[in-house]
């Protein structure tokens, strides 16, 4: 299904989400966004997230500086970019104009991963109730869309969120934990999710945030 760009608001990308669709567009250069609503749906169970034993390493002793919504506008501009066997993308101009418009109202979130002093990694996505939508991540350094990630993860679970979506189920992100479900037993999910009062935290406290990290994957 598809509709013209300039049919699209940001109040209708929230409903779109909300019914369990997600905009991608062709190329980069495209001009029509398409909604997709796959059969198979996924997700990443914050309850059962993987840390895999050389990332806590990482983590602790990587060097990285980790913030949320410091830098939205890059974020989405690195994970638009062409990257090394990914020669095109599907986030064209108008998704960059949408989703900069959701995060000016709040319903759209970053983390960014800088290494002296540099952006180096982060991803992005868009929040409703409890569910995170995770759409789209970079990494110009090793572990760097990782650590992003996890301190995704962390917020998401000190924030009372209940479903991190993840549209599709990649090599990368299985080894987190990622698993597919079917499209009705998501929107299952997604309805009950969206009730859900949580609350993005985008600088928690440092003691809390490393309790966190603590529990992930116990």
């Amino acid at each position: 299904m598809s509709r013209r760009h300039f049919d699209v608001t940001p109040d209708l990308m929230l409903r779109a989400y909300k019914a369990g669709l997600f905009p991608m567009a062709e190329t980069r250069r495209g001009d029509r966004l398409y909604w997709l609503d796959p059969e198979q749906r996924g997700i990443l169970p914050l309850d059962g997230f993987h840390v895999p034993r050389r990332l806590r390493r990482t983590l602790a002793n990587g060097g990285f500086t980790v913030t949320a919504d410091q830098d939205f506008a890059s974020v989405i501009s690195l994970c638009a970019a062409p990257a090394e066997g990914r020669e095109d993308t599907w986030i064209n101009r108008d998704i960059e104009r949408l989703f900069t418009a959701l995060h000016a109202r709040g319903s759209a979130h970053s983390i960014e991963v800088w290494l002296e002093g540099a952006l180096v990694g982060g991803l992005y996505g868009v929040v409703l109730g409890g569910a995170f939508f995770g759409e789209s991540m970079f990494s110009l350094a090793r572990d760097a869309s990782k650590v992003a990630l996890l301190h995704l993860v962390a917020r998401l679970r000190l924030g009372g969120f209940v479903l991190l979506d993840t549209q599709f189920v990649t090599t990368h992100l299985t080894q987190f934990g990622a698993i597919e479900v079917a499209r009705e037993a998501y929107k299952q999910m997604l309805e009950a999710a969206t009730r859900v009062p949580a609350r993005w935290m985008g600088d928690p406290e440092p003691v809390a945030l490393a309790a966190e990290f603590a529990q992930l994957g116990r």
